[in-house]
Order: structure tokens, then sequence, then C-alpha cells
């Protein structure tokens, strides 16, 4: 593409809105541009990386013989309502009606209609596998759209699903799958882990993620380094460490705390360590009170809540509920006589004489035991803290933050058995299809890798990735031997198949060096005083080499 008379455009200066570096530097080099809270216009040169990380996603996944389709974005509501999906997006799916007032969405994910589609090929065990994907635009009303392309209302996913006759064969098609996905990030240059994951409102039996290492990721990714055990800290099992107290039980005490109703209160006026007290903390889990116990120094996992009372809401009591079921001031609640069902860490097994609320304003109790009050379950509920023994091999755990740009899912038959997606085996008996799903973030992944690629010039893009591979500078639009040179060099890379940019922009060659830097193009030919000679320079955006090339050579050198 030659510059002039072309779209093309860059900001000097950093943009005021957007707080992550790849929205600034994308917006800045002309890539994206804003339309309001999540929701972005691909200008063409990011159009154009875009398309190049969607190739490479569409040759591996063609590789492995999966079909490519594209489904609708609005889709009948009564679909997602079959699947007991309505309830569970809630506010996150945007809605919709016609003009006789019938209901629709805009989807979010396209499961339910694959297994439509599904039902139309899959009759007997012969049929299958299948696997079929889409790259589409998917939709979700974000309550806090943020960090530019990373969290989106409307965004590209390219999203897959294969169909087996069972466990086996669903195991064979998800590591297809999975290999798939492991060779598309490695092209696209991505340094990524891949973690166990929540299943949440996919269902299912397993979820993985491939979560891009990046400071600013939303995930905080759970790693030992000892084993190579790695998931999602909302899943992460949390292993006891600490044995049990050898100190003599003492009888508990009500100990007068004016005003003192928090954890960090009862540190500094009393110096009694988070590590010895316990905190009780309410919830409301669907429609029922419960009162959860962790150590003092320890986080709530409301994911582990979830699954282990198979709940669809989470949520902490209001300060009135609170009140209502303490009696007391909020920051006072306490197990001792509390009437709500009472679920407690299994670290708190091994813990004597800790702190609690006593369930009366301005007052704790001190030196209480497990005997002292009454629980009804034990169970990992917590989230684990950084350093805390690895469940696998004993090792310390580390964390680190990561962007999730893909996700694989054994979906098992929550779906099919839903919408009615039943196969005859081969003894002529009709059982539900085993399907798994695969999902990856187009544009999420320009988000990470921009993240993850850049330097204080701009963007620094691989061959593979980036708008264009070369870009040819002509340092004077005046000087024949230049412009003459300069095309020449460009007809001949177009020849070679190479993709190139021509810069013959009537610009000082400085604001076109600073361009190019910033949209990253990974090769830069610049065309300026030694054109008469035949010599032009070379610079490699990566490690910003220059090296002097005789024109003869320049094909060659490239390559």
């Amino acid at each position: 593409m030659k510059l002039c008379g072309n779209y093309f455009y860059t900001q000097k200066e950093d943009v005021k809105d957007e707080e992550s570096v790849s929205a600034n530097l994308l917006v800045r080099a002309g890539m994206i541009k804003k339309v309001g809270s999540g929701i972005y216009t691909f200008l063409p040169l990011g159009y154009r990386v875009l398309k190049n990380i969607e190739n490479i996603i569409r040759e591996e996944m063609n590789a492995i013989s999966s079909n490519e389709l594209v489904m609708p974005s609005i889709l009948p509501e009564d679909v997602y309502a079959k699947s007991g999906r309505l309830d569970a997006f809630g506010d996150d799916m945007f809605r919709l009606s016609d003009r006789y007032d019938r209901r629709y969405v805009l989807g979010p994910t396209h499961e339910e209609m694959f297994v439509e589609v599904a039902k139309d090929v899959i009759q007997s065990h012969k049929d299958m596998p299948l696997s079929l994907y889409q790259i589409a635009n998917k939709y979700r009303d974000e309550p806090r759209s943020r960090y530019g392309l990373i969290r989106t209302r409307e965004f590209i996913m390219k999203d897959a699903y294969t169909f087996d006759k069972d466990e086996e064969s669903l195991s064979k098609s998800y590591q297809a799958m999975f290999d798939a996905y492991h060779r598309i990030f490695k092209r696209v240059g991505l340094d990524y882990e891949v973690v166990r994951a929540d299943t949440g409102a996919m269902g299912g039996s397993l979820s993985e993620e491939f979560q891009a290492i990046c400071d600013i990721g939303e995930d905080t990714l759970v790693i030992c380094n000892d084993c190579g055990y790695a998931t999602n800290i909302e899943v992460c099992e949390c292993k006891n460490s600490s044995v049990l107290d050898s100190e003599k039980e003492l009888a508990k005490e009500l100990f007068y705390t004016p005003s003192v109703g928090t954890i960090e209160d009862l540190n500094q006026n009393y110096q009694i360590h988070p590590s010895k007290m316990v905190k009780t903390l309410l919830y409301k889990v669907d429609d029922k009170f419960y009162a959860f116990l962790i150590r003092g120094d320890r986080e709530l996992n409301e994911t582990k809540i979830s699954k282990l009372l198979q709940a669809r809401d989470v949520v902490m009591v209001t300060p009135l509920e609170d009140e209502e079921i303490t009696h007391a001031k909020v920051g006072f609640a306490g197990p001792i006589g509390l009437d709500i069902p009472i679920i407690i860490d299994s670290e708190i097994l091994s813990m004597k004489n800790f702190v609690v609320g006593a369930n009366r304003t301005d007052y704790h109790y001190i030196h209480v035991n497990l005997s002292d009050f009454k629980y009804d379950m034990v169970a990992d509920i917590r989230t684990v803290s950084e350093g805390d023994v690895c469940p696998r091999c004993g090792g310390s755990l580390m964390f680190k933050k990561g962007i999730e740009v893909g996700n694989t899912f054994k979906l098992g038959t929550k779906y099919s058995e839903a919408l009615g997606l039943y196969y005859t085996d081969e003894d002529n008996q009709l059982k539900p299809v085993v399907m798994g799903c695969y999902g990856i973030g187009v544009a999420r992944i320009l988000a990470a890798y921009v993240e993850q690629h850049h330097d204080d010039s701009g963007i620094i893009f691989s061959p593979e990735v980036a708008p264009y591979q070369v870009s040819i500078v002509i340092v004077n639009m005046k000087d024949n031997d230049q412009v003459t040179l300069a095309e020449e060099l460009y007809r001949q890379l177009l020849s070679q198949g190479k993709s190139v940019l021509l810069d013959n922009r009537d610009l000082r060659a400085g604001v076109k060096f600073k361009d190019m830097d910033l949209v990253g193009i990974p090769i830069r030919i610049t065309v300026g005083r030694g054109a008469k000679d035949g010599i032009v320079e070379i610079k490699n955006r990566e490690n910003s080499e220059v090296i002097e090339v005789d024109k003869n050579n320049v094909l060659s050198f490239i390559h």
C-alpha cells in the first residue's frame, strides 16, 4: 500500500481515556478508534492485523478438519431459555424485541445454535466425530468495560464445537483442539500459560484457559515452578500446611472491644495477629443465608462456594440483613449462637484459642475453640495465597497475572440433553451427543500481543502478525533517484509475495521514521542519499539494528 491517497494517521501524544498500554498504542497507531464504552472500530491497519490473526487460527482449525460456518448475531431468546442459560447470563445479555414483540438476544456465545445445526447431520454414531467453528462477533453487556480490547461489549471470537459419541471420543477431539491452540498461540508469538479454570455458566467437567502473561491481566494465575502445576486462582485447591496447634485449649471469654469491628482494628488496638482470628462472613446463597468461617488473614472464595452448594447466586448480605441475623452492628458477627448453617474452612481445624465476633455490638470472644460452637460442614472455601503449598508436589506457589485469550471446555451432554441432540449407538440405543467447546478471543490476542511486544517507540510486530511486513521510507520526495529506487523495490517485494507499505508522503524523514516505529512494521527500508549509488538502509524493528545493503541484495537479505 502506498500511504498517499490511502487511510493512514497516527497520534503523537498518549490517549487520555485509555488505561492500558495496548489500547493507547493501538489508538495512537491508527489501528482502532473508540466509539463508546467497550466498543471499537478496527481501522484499516488494525483490521489487517486482525485478519492475519484470524488466518493463523483458520489454518490451524482447518488442519484438524474443523468445518467453518458463520451464525447470526440476533438469536431467539427461547433457545437460551431451553438450555437454562437465559437466567445464568442475566444482565450480561443484550435483549431486544422486534415489531411483533418477539424476544431476541444478541448472541453472547453460540452453544445452543451449534446444537441446532448439528441436529441436521447427526443421526447415528457413524456421523461422528464432527467439528464446527466460526469467527464472529459476540455481545455482552459488560458492567465495566476496560483496558481497550481486553474487556469490551462487542468482541470477535473464534468458537468451535466438537460432537462425539462418548467421553473417550471427546478426549481425542479435545486433545486435537488443545494441540491446535498451542500452535496458534506460538505462531502469534504470545508468552502464555495453560491453567485449569472454573467451568462457570458454560458447565461441563473440565475447563482450561490459555492465559497471556501480562501485568494488567485481570486473572490471577497460580503456578508451581517445581512441578508445573498451573490453575486459575478461582479454582486452586488449598492444601493445609499447618499442623494442629499444640497449645492447651482455654475457656472462651467475652472481650470488650468498643468500636472495633474489623480485622485491622483488632490487630492495631489489641495486637492480635489476623492468623489468630476467625472471621465470620455472612452470605445469601440463592435464597438461603449461610455463615462462612475462614482465618482472619485469608479471603473467601465465592467460586468454590458456588460449586460446593451448586448455587446460582452467591452474594454478601446487606448491612440490614447482617444486623437482623447477628442482632449486632456490622463487624461483630461470630459463629457462637448463630442459627443459620455454618461452613468452616478446613484450615480452621488446626486452630485453637482463636478470636471471633460475639454477635454483640462492641464485643468479641477470645480463646474460642471448635468445641464452642456447632458447624454444618468443613470444606476448602478460601482463596489460595502466594507462597502457599502446592497441592500436587508440596512446593511453593507463585502468582502471575494473565489475560484469558483462549479456553477449552469438556461440556459433556448438558446442551445436547437440554436441546434434544441424540444419536443411535451400535446397539440401536438412543443416547445424547457428547460435546466440547473451544473459544479464542481474536481481538484480545491483538491486545495481549501489544502488551507483551512494545517499547518506548511503539509496537513491535512479528512478520506473521504485522499489518505489513516491510515498509519503504523515501527520505526526500523531491529526489528522483530516491523515488525511482523506492518504487522499484516496492514492485519487486510485492512480486515476491511480501506485504509492503510505501511511505511516499511529502513529510520530514523523522516523522516517517517515528510513524513506522509506532505502527511496528518489522523491517524498514530507508531510501535516502545512497540511492544514486544503489544503497539503502535496512532496519530491524525488533533490535533496531541498521545495515546498509546494495539494492540488488535487498530481496535475499529480507528473505
